[in-house]
């Protein structure tokens, strides 16, 4: 049952120096950069050294002399084991200072683009509680802490006892392993509720859990989704082989329907491939409706289980018009919305448009742009389905026409070269890029530098507690 425990260097008393990338901080032994996880600049700590490299290496605090000036007591019982909210030990002021940093930092030591004063970033009203959606992973045998370990780590404790089925968050870079959550404060305490009855029904009703390894088991998944308006979406996958699998799923989800009335959007999946995305499968609805609508302003947004979503919705409303202002458009623009998603921002512009053309690789999310527009009665819209570096081709702005606005809302590794040649080419007035990863959006920027400055910058707080950062970059045509 004991892990294989290795013998790590101890180096003692040392000071953190700095925040990194993936929330992670810095300190320095000996010219050697090293990462440490859960600490903030000026904690003094003794390091175990876990990973040595040529030029860094990686650690963890085993004792604190020295608790920096500059800190807050986490207020999750998971903090320090769970891989999300890892600068719950940092006032959310300094986090602020940090991400703006971040952006500065990015901008010019990548991008070595001129820049305006960047503009103070955007903090979140609600720093718990904010996320819209939650995903968690049900394992038939969960990841034990350190200190749980040596309390089960004994002769009377029996095997059975030391294999405990877990529901809650897989640990960061181990797709086998699941950390079973108490409480978590993402999300609306109703997902609490929701996934703390799941379990209780399960592990009562014996109910299997997924093997992560073997795929064995019935139990895999479930989907939170809580909204605005108050609509609540959950989602079970499952895994289902025989009649008595499906049975006891159906006894499952009528449990959750009877205990959770409140649940507008009751919804199940079988799911018997190798892995959790259920893109290509159908959704059965157990009761209730399909979706469910989040709004903004005087608009509405149909989520369906498979759409995407801005997680946390009233940052995503502050994210948007910040869009609209640098867009400022005045009626007779022609705008391309690249990475459109569920098209919420072309949407968002469209009444101070002439025409949005916009662009999405997920056939599944321009469907639901189609709806959302519909459903709002938008009709100068166009959305359509497709590599963006296929699709932005010189063929297709000349069939569509050339934008005067372009925005552009890429994934985290950025623009593809080929997309931002045809943006170049097409030589709008304005471009208004929305990016989640700073360091691809700076190199992107070095891309347009000769024909485009930078006009404005304004950061965006999406995470609370996390180091995510959005930005968003204006950049008008010279000359």
């Amino acid at each position: 049952m004991s892990r294989k425990r290795k013998e790590y260097r101890i180096v003692e008393n040392v000071t953190i120096s700095d925040f990194a990338a993936e929330g992670k901080s810095i300190a320095r032994i000996d010219d050697i950069v090293v990462f440490v996880p859960f600490v903030v600049p000026g904690d003094v700590v003794d390091l175990k050294i876990l990973k040595k490299k040529h030029n860094y290496a990686e650690a963890v605090a085993v004792n604190f002399h020295k608790l920096s000036d500059v800190r807050a007591v986490p207020f999750c019982e998971h903090f320090g084991v769970c891989g999300g909210c890892k600068w719950q030990n940092l006032p959310y002021g300094e986090q602020l200072r940090y991400k703006q940093k971040q952006v500065y930092d990015c901008l010019t030591r990548i991008g070595k683009v001129e820049l305006p004063e960047i503009s103070p970033i955007i903090g979140s009203e609600k720093t718990t509680c904010y996320r819209n959606k939650l995903e968690y992973s049900f394992s038939n045998m969960r990841w034990l802490t350190s200190e749980e370990m040596e309390a089960l780590d004994r002769p009377d404790v029996t095997e059975d006892e030391r294999k405990q089925p877990g529901l809650g968050f897989h640990i960061p870079g181990a797709f086998d392993k699941v950390l079973h959550i108490g409480k978590c404060w993402l999300q609306d305490d109703v997902s609490n509720r929701i996934r703390n009855a799941v379990y209780e029904y399960a592990v009562t009703n014996g109910l299997k859990f997924i093997n992560l390894r073997s795929l064995e088991g019935l139990l895999r998944d479930m989907m939170v989704r809580v909204v605005t308006t108050g609509q609540i979406m959950v989602l079970v996958q499952a895994k289902v082989e025989t009649p008595a699998d499906m049975d006891q799923l159906m006894g499952l989800m009528q449990y959750v329907s009877e205990k959770f009335p409140e649940i507008t959007s009751l919804l199940y999946v079988i799911n018997n491939k190798g892995n959790d995305t259920f893109g290509d499968l159908d959704v059965h609805v157990y009761r209730g409706e399909d979706c469910i609508y989040e709004t903004m302003e005087d608009l509405r947004f149909k989520i369906g289980p498979k759409s995407f979503f801005q997680t946390n919705s009233t940052q995503a409303y502050r994210l948007y018009s910040t869009v609209r202002d640098f867009a400022a458009l005045d009626g007779n623009n022609v705008v391309y919305d690249l990475y459109t998603g569920t098209g919420t921002i072309a949407q968002f512009v469209s009444r101070k448009a002439r025409k949005v053309v916009g662009i999405e690789y997920v056939p599944e999310a321009i469907e639901d742009a189609w709806v959302n527009a519909r459903l709002n009665g938008i009709s100068n819209v166009e959305f359509f389905a497709g590599d963006m570096k296929d699709v932005l081709s010189e063929e297709f702005v000349a069939s569509h026409g050339t934008p005067d606005v372009v925005i552009t809302d890429p994934p985290r590794v950025g623009m593809h070269k080929d997309v931002v040649d045809v943006i170049l080419k097409t030589s709008p007035r304005r471009i208004v890029y929305v990016s989640c990863n700073p360091a691809t959006q700076a190199r992107d920027l070095a891309m347009m530098d000769s024909e485009y400055r930078v006009a404005a910058v304004q950061p965006v707080d999406m995470f609370p507690h996390t180091q995510h950062v959005e930005n968003v970059v204006l950049l008008l045509r010279r000359g």
